[in-house]
């Protein structure tokens, strides 16, 4: 890879908080970072790791690390977009596979690990994504591992985009593959790099994610796929936080922009809309006959437990026969959009992310702890996994959430920012619920 690497997205190290790390030993390393976190939560400025005691719902329960009391909160930081993780008819399912296969399996899939319930998932996978066949893998991390240290070699040349998530980025380090980085969404920069490897031997690879986990915003995969057409170029389509939540029957964001057709490897993972673990790829029959003997991920992992497959393949059950699911998460969207607007904030949300940036004065730890104390569970994203001056709450909205879910969150967001002197609009919380439409409210 040449450059060093852009901090932003899901891609950073947390060795680079270590600034000395390269001169320090393990013993040194690890005592650094405790006290650096044991100062944080002498402040209350830690908040990772808090400990859910319920179900994972749009509200949960949490264990909180500094009262050690039970808390309620309302779940903002969750993926599980389509209300999927504590449904009554998946939970019967995953139930009955369990009394049919038991909890598990103890086995990689070449040998022992491969089931008719793998198989299919495999296939329905493959129509969710107008693809030949399917391969399913241990997590959504080992799945881009897998694929690109199976399918690159020594003559290829692999152009990612800079906010590819951290698994690429292993991904990429673990092949050794030539790799180049395009800034983010700039198409003229990656079809600069298309035209300089048509002159080269060997394949090129073009890799994106549908929707950017960060800012939630999507690549333009419209006039990607076109540029890897032109060039001759495979394109690859981490759309992890796309699939289930765009297109018309939930395929994803190639669905959206009408080329489902022309992505040559669709990467999904389990652990979003589907609320479980896992992760897969869907292409040509062929690509995944190879990926089975050669993504090494695969192949030396266990397989997932039935009990797992027969909840992604319930979660699809509905998605097939509840699409009021899906647009009920993009009308919550639109709710929440609308209130941030009426509030001042200038967001245009593209799928199930809102990303609010921290202005410069907002210490945002200290924030994070006003918004657990509220009730309200976010995630911040702060510095070293965005640039400094791009840190940011994410939020991550649910079908499930209510208009009394979304007013309260709303109500939470203007009080953090008037905390620090920020004017924000006073806000009726009933004047945008217009713009939502009843049928759903």
């Amino acid at each position: 890879m040449n450059g060093k690497t852009e901090t932003q997205g899901e891609n950073f190290n947390l060795q680079d908080l270590l600034k000395m790390g390269k001169r320090m030993s393990l013993n040194q390393r690890t005592h650094f970072f405790y006290n650096f976190r044991q100062n944080l939560i002498s402040r209350n400025q830690d908040l990772y790791l808090r400990p859910v005691i319920s179900a994972a719902d749009r509200e949960v329960t949490i264990l909180d690390p500094y009262s050690g009391k039970p808390q309620k909160m309302l779940m903002f930081g969750s993926n599980n977009y389509l209300g999927f993780a504590n449904d009554p008819f998946i939970r019967r399912e995953v139930t009955k596979a369990m009394e049919k296969f038991g909890s598990g399996i103890g086995g990689p899939p070449l040998l022992n690990g491969y089931t008719a319930l793998h198989r299919e998932l495999e296939e329905r996978l493959s129509a969710l994504k107008h693809s030949e066949d399917t391969i399913i893998f241990p997590t959504g991390y080992t799945t881009n591992l897998g694929l690109i240290t199976a399918i690159s070699s020594e003559n290829d040349r692999v152009i990612y985009d800079a906010h590819s998530h951290a698994s690429f980025y292993d991904g990429l380090h673990m092949a050794g593959v030539a790799a180049q980085k395009f800034h983010h969404n700039n198409l003229a920069e990656l079809e600069e790099l298309l035209k300089q490897s048509a002159h080269e031997s060997g394949d090129t690879f073009v890799g994106v994610e549908g929707v950017y986990s960060m800012d939630g915003d999507l690549a333009p995969l419209d006039k990607i796929s076109e540029l890897c057409r032109r060039f001759r170029a495979y394109l690859i389509v981490d759309d992890a936080h796309g699939t289930g939540v765009l297109g018309k029957s939930g395929s994803g964001t190639a669905e959206h922009f009408g080329v489902a057709h022309s992505v040559d490897m669709h990467m999904g993972t389990f652990s979003k809309t589907f609320a479980v673990t896992g992760g897969f790829i869907s292409g040509s029959r062929e690509l995944v006959h190879y990926l089975r003997f050669f993504a090494r991920s695969y192949m030396f992992s266990a397989a997932l437990p039935p009990t797992t497959v027969a909840a992604v393949l319930a979660a699809l059950q509905l998605m097939e026969k509840e699409p009021w699911r899906q647009q009920q998460l993009h009308a919550n969207v639109a709710y929440v959009a609308a209130g941030l607007r009426h509030l001042g904030f200038d967001v245009q949300p593209q799928a199930a992310i809102i990303a609010l940036r921290v202005p410069e004065i907002m210490n945002i730890r200290a924030a994070a702890y006003e918004f657990h104390k509220k009730g309200i569970f976010v995630n911040s994203v702060e510095y070293p996994a965005v640039a400094a001056d791009q840190q940011r709450f994410r939020i991550s909205i649910m079908a499930s959430h209510t208009k009394e879910d979304m007013d309260r969150l709303l109500e939470v967001i203007q009080q953090v920012w008037e905390s620090y002197g920020i004017g924000l609009k006073k806000s009726d919380m009933v004047q945008h619920s217009t713009k939502m439409n009843a049928e759903f409210i």
